[in-house]
């Protein structure tokens, strides 16, 4: 891949714009266009574009095991939370100021309320899972008939 094909394929992952990215890449307006066309059917070019997007995919999206770090962090009570603080001077004024907060109470009970469920730990339901028989008898004797239904006159 040329340096011009991957300023194309740089300036495509900014806004996915096929046309605006060959116009900054440096080709035509006129063929801005097709040229973008031909480069994205381009193997080398498409192959750069898809490793750079499961890049930024795999950077922006948290993961299970993330998630779950974060809420043991949180439920351990081991991660902190910048908070704006207003304080009291006297005389009618006060200053705000910034404090690193550990996770109160709450926040550590809906943390470990998260990871209960995550391990399916707090159930409603109870699932009950088997074969039942079922079995018809017949109560009459082998003598006995059925009585007949009643006719209806009219």
């Amino acid at each position: 891949m040329n340096r011009k094909q991957k300023r194309f394929a740089d300036e495509y992952l900014i806004d996915l714009n096929i046309t605006q990215a060959a116009i900054r890449a440096g080709y035509s307006e006129k063929t801005a266009y097709s040229q973008g066309q031909r480069l994205m059917k381009n193997v080398e070019v498409r192959s750069y574009i898809d490793e750079q997007l499961e890049q930024i995919h795999n950077e922006n999206i948290a993961d299970t095991t993330e998630i779950m770090m974060y809420l043991t962090k949180v439920m351990r009570g081991k991660s902190s939370a910048t908070v704006v603080v207003v304080e009291g001077n006297g005389d009618g004024y006060s200053s705000a100021r910034t404090m690193e907060k550990e996770p109160d109470e709450r926040e550590r009970l809906k943390a470990a309320e998260l990871l209960g469920k995550r391990y399916g730990m707090f159930k409603d339901t109870v699932n009950v899972e088997g074969a039942v028989p079922v079995v018809i008898t017949d109560d009459l004797d082998e003598d006995d008939e059925p009585e007949p239904p009643d006719e209806f006159s009219g």
